[in-house]
């Protein structure tokens, strides 16, 4: 792999070029009806970053995960059961590979901070018991999705640095559309502010642990 300073300034910074122009176009669109220029911005904006994994010949989990990832936000460009659905099993996918990958390359839990691993546990119990209860039929994956990002979290520990920074604010990004989904009621005046929230957490998340595996 090369260094972060190599691929920022080298040809890989197209592949930033282009990840940059989706989030900020779809964010520019966030509150217009779905449309294919709407969904082509949301999807390139990790895509993009997936390109540039491979480009920079990073990890082949990172790639699939942000693949994945990228597959998800096409999903979720959408409205309705089926692309929910659609999305949630994309992001369960993204987030066993980033576990998995986080895991097998850093050093293991041994060193990692108690308060941390504390932390984690406490986000997936009161997430998981939160979102469970209000989920209905959709229980078990969402059940399953929770689990997924909390061991994320647990596996961007053994890492620190970037990656840890990127996969809480990716936890974060998930918690207020679990909360957007589940908790809030259509009326809310506080969706105004979510949706903002919920993509900007999620793809600085997605950059940071980007670039924090490829330095």
């Amino acid at each position: 792999m090369n260094g972060l300073s190599e691929i920022i300034s080298g040809s890989g910074a197209l592949f930033l070029v282009f990840s940059a122009a989706g989030f900020a176009v779809y964010l520019l669109l966030l509150n217009k009806a779905p449309a294919l220029g709407r969904t082509v911005a949301k999807t390139m904006a990790v895509g993009a970053l997936s390109g540039l994994a491979f480009h920079a010949g990073g990890p082949a989990l990172l790639i699939v995960a942000l693949a994945l990832s990228a597959l998800g936000d096409a999903f979720l460009a959408h409205e309705g059961e089926v692309a929910f659905l659609g999305g949630l099993g994309s992001f369960l996918a993204a987030h066993i590979a980033y576990a998995v990958l986080f895991i097998v390359s850093g050093p293991g839990f041994a060193d990692a901070s108690v308060p941390g691993l504390l932390a984690m546990v406490v986000f997936g119990v009161g997430m998981g018991t939160l979102m469970v209860r209000k989920a209905g039929a959709l229980a078990l994956p969402v059940a399953a999705y929770v689990l997924a990002i909390s061991v994320m979290g647990l596996g961007g520990l053994t890492l620190g640095g970037l990656v840890l920074l990127g996969a809480v604010l990716f936890m974060a990004s998930d918690a207020i559309l679990g909360s957007e989904k589940f908790l809030m009621a259509d009326t809310s005046l506080l969706r105004r502010f979510t949706s903002p929230a919920v993509w900007v957490l999620y793809y600085a998340g997605q950059l940071l642990i980007t670039l924090g595996l490829l330095g």
